[in-house]
């Protein structure tokens, strides 16, 4: 795998990172607190914007067929999650602690799971 195509996938994988784990949503997306400056529209942006041309070119990535689906699934349920209950809320401080969010963060440690993937 080329560099660029690594790039792509640890960009994908720290975006999902930052879905899986509400304490750094509570504090980047929430109160606005760095170093990092990220926002749910950001993270939704960036998600579909690499993450769908990734899993369309999964193998190009390296990524295996179990990886691959965890995937798709992912994106599916993230997919309708923004088109549903973020549209409704609209803001993570009303959708941060709801069930549907509570079940997109743990499909999201599941896919950190399966690339074995955690942020030095």
């Amino acid at each position: 795998m080329d560099i660029d195509r690594e790039q792509i996938l640890i960009s994908v994988l720290e975006t999902i990172e930052g879905i899986s784990d509400k304490e750094y949503q509570k504090r980047v997306w929430i109160r606005g607190v760095g170093p990092e400056c990220d926002d749910f529209d950001e993270t939704v942006c960036n998600f579909f914007g690499d993450g769908n041309p990734l899993i369309e070119n999964y193998k190009d990535f390296g990524i295996t067929e179990s990886q691959y689906h965890l995937l798709v699934k992912f994106r599916d349920e993230f997919n309708d999650f923004c088109r549903g209950p973020a549209l409704e809320y609209y803001l993570p401080q009303l959708f941060i602690d709801t069930p549907e969010w509570g079940k997109i963060m743990e499909m999201a440690k599941e896919v950190l799971k399966a690339f074995n993937f955690h942020k030095e």
